[in-house]
């Protein structure tokens, strides 16, 4: 995470959903700000120092110079004449004072927190690399899957295994978050899981803990009609996002694949650098998104002739394809690469930055507004999609009760977006036309059928 914060300026490695960036930065201000850090170290067991270390990041880099119309300077004053007997008393004065500038993405985190959400951006997780659930019928802790490339799939775990013990805990009754715990470790420890499997006796695995990449990115290869299709649903953007992205298109691309349909529903965010590199590999040309600091400062953010691919392509997104998700789509839309099938998305179009405190607390900081291409501010509105297709309560229930159903001709947006890419406009690829005008949306509005 370090390593890409240097890579990049701090809006291409912020927040900008669910998810949270760790961003660093170091400046060295000569004799006067050493004594300044001697003072602050030596403060750094102080809950009121906590507090006014907050209050400095906010005061620094917050969008809003005027704080919501709130007297700023007052709020540290009033923070400062406070005596605080523990550090959370410190956190409640703290989430009190920034819930006056009235943006709920501007938060405080305790130290779990802020460990649980930098671990999920780093798009990796400490453990054995399994998915579970609590099965219906059986109420057993049962095995969904074993990640790729885990030490689970390594030693032969099945989706399916029951896991009746983790090291010689019984899991019965167990629910899934404190089995999570007991698994998740350092990497290098090792951990015993005693299973059941149909047909076969109770057995034990000792597997090794390991640092694993978490999928981010599912896809496969679909014969529809004519069609063959690359279906690619992307959950959020992690750190690895990019990279699992540019896997699947090239590996879809190797198998002839002559359409795409990008499924971005239910995506909350995440990292916007990985947003604009993804969005790269669809666009050729054209702009990505723009945002604007407290500064009135603009920074526009482009393609770069990097697509890896110039077929057609259909957008699914819904009521929680939100920020991340919402620039890629914005960017597909307005650059008229892709056709936008489903609900309106969630509407979120502020910039986080994110800052470890000195007791591992972290504090996220909307720092900008962004705006897609065309310089539409989406913020608490959303994107409406090219072909507006909504799921009755009857569908919903059906695709989040079988989730296998999802991506098949089952599923309502899925197969709108199909028939989009079957029609006698998407037939063929385009021929000498640059990829940023590709005529998959100009005439959107036809299809709405």
């Amino acid at each position: 995470m370090n390593q890409s914060a240097k890579s990049y300026s701090p809006l291409q490695v912020a927040l900008i959903g669910g998810a949270i960036a760790t961003t660093a930065a170091i400046s060295v201000f000569g004799p006067a700000w050493t004594r300044c850090v001697r003072a602050a170290l030596a403060l750094q067991d102080s809950p009121k120092a906590l507090v006014d270390q907050a209050w400095q990041v906010v005061n620094r880099e917050y969008v809003d110079s005027k704080f919501n119309q709130q007297d700023w300077q007052a709020t540290r004053q009033s923070l400062l004449n406070k005596d605080y007997s523990s550090r959370e008393e410190a956190y409640t004065a703290i989430r009190e004072a920034l819930q006056k500038l009235g943006d709920p993405y501007t938060r405080f985190m305790d130290p779990k927190q802020y460990e649980a959400l930098t671990n999920q951006t780093s798009g990796e997780v400490s453990g054995i690399g399994i998915r579970m659930e609590v099965n219906e019928k059986t109420k057993r802790l049962t095995v969904v899957e074993a990640i790729e490339n885990s030490p689970a799939l390594k030693a032969g775990i099945k989706a399916g295994d029951e896991i009746l013990a983790i090291d010689g805990k019984p899991t019965l009754k167990m629910k899934v978050d404190d089995a999570s715990k007991l698994i998740r470790g350092k990497a290098g420890t090792p951990i015993s899981l005693r299973l059941g499997r149909t047909g076969q006796n109770i057995f034990n695995v000792k597997l090794t803990r390991a640092t694993i990449e978490v999928p981010t990115v599912r896809y496969t290869l679909k014969q529809e009609g004519n069609r063959r299709v690359g279906y690619i649903r992307l959950r959020e953007f992690s750190a690895h996002a990019a990279e699992q992205m540019q896997r699947a298109i090239r590996d879809l691309n190797t198998k002839k694949a002559d359409a795409y349909v990008l499924d971005l529903r239910g995506n909350p965010g995440g990292l916007l650098q990985a947003s604009i590199e993804i969005a790269r590999m669809w666009l050729d040309n054209g702009g990505i998104v723009k945002t604007v600091d407290r500064q009135g400062g603009s920074e526009e953010t482009k393609a770069n002739r990097t697509a890896l691919t110039n077929q057609p392509l259909a957008v699914l997104v819904d009521g929680n394809s939100a920020s991340a998700s919402e620039i890629l789509t914005g960017a597909l839309k307005d650059n008229r690469r892709a056709v936008v099938v489903g609900g309106q998305t969630f509407g979120k179009a502020l910039v986080q930055s994110v800052h470890e405190l000195a007791d591992g607390s972290g504090l996220a900081v909307t720092i900008a507004h962004y705006y897609t291409p065309k310089g539409t501010d989406i913020n608490h509105k959303g994107i409406a999609p090219d072909i507006k297709v909504d799921l009755t309560e009857p569908q919903e229930r059906q695709l989040a009760s079988n989730p296998d159903l999802i991506g098949t001709k089952s599923d309502p947006q899925y197969s709108r977006a199909i028939a989009v890419l079957s029609g006698s406009n998407f037939a063929q690829p385009p021929v000498n036309r640059p990829s940023s005008s590709l005529p998959l949306s100009d005439r959107a509005n036809d299809l709405k059928f």
